[in-house]
Order: C-alpha cells, then sequence, then structure tokens
C-alpha cells in the first residue's frame, strides 16, 4: 500500500515489490533490517503468484531465508493480490499489504 493508503496498480511482482519495500522501511525505523526476520507468513490470492512473488521475495532476503509459509485466500482488502505478515526477533508480528 501506499503512503496515502491506496493500493498500486501493478501485477503481483509490482505489490510483492511494494510490501517488502515497506517493511524494510518499517524494519529500519526500528533499528532492525531484513536478516532480523524469522518468519514471513504470505498470503496470495491465487498460488499461481507463487513463483513470481518468491522471486522478489528471494532478492530482498538474499542469503538469510527466513522461514515461509504461503497460503492462497479468496481475497485481500481492497483487491490486493498480497499480504505478507512478518516476524523479527524481538518486536511484536507486522501485518502489510500492498
Amino acid at each position: 500500500m501506499q503512503s496515502s493508503g491506496e493500493l498500486i496498480d501493478g501485477d503481483i511482482k509490482a505489490q510483492t515489490e511494494l510490501v517488502l519495500t515497506n517493511i524494510g522501511a518499517i524494519l529500519k525505523a526500528a533499528g532492525y533490517s531484513y536478516k532480523d526476520v524469522v518468519k514471513s507468513t504470505v498470503l496470495l490470492t491465487t498460488m499461481d503468484h507463487f513463483v513470481d512473488m518468491n522471486e522478489v521475495y528471494n532478492h530482498y532476503y538474499a542469503g538469510i531465508l527466513p522461514a515461509q509459509a504461503a497460503f492462497a485466500v479468496l481475497g485481500l482488502p481492497k483487491g490486493a493480490l498480497i499480504e505478507i505478515e512478518t516476524m523479527k526477533n524481538k518486536l511484536p508480528a507486522l501485518c502489510f499489504t500492498t
């Protein structure tokens, strides 16, 4: 989701990129980084998006892949294609949509 609260137009790769950028910004503001993530739960509107999502996801977590679970759901808020819940060391879980 953009800072305006609006969903971006774009495919699963674009939405995944924005979600992970937002996660990175929040991690950084809290004094953490992607290497502090221990698990991500990914919600997708179809598992057909998994390969493209995972390609972007692996770029952000290159060499430090945390545990990951991915599920297909019937729908997400505002018509988003993806939502990622991220769990970090010493921080509560956070949830982000595009």
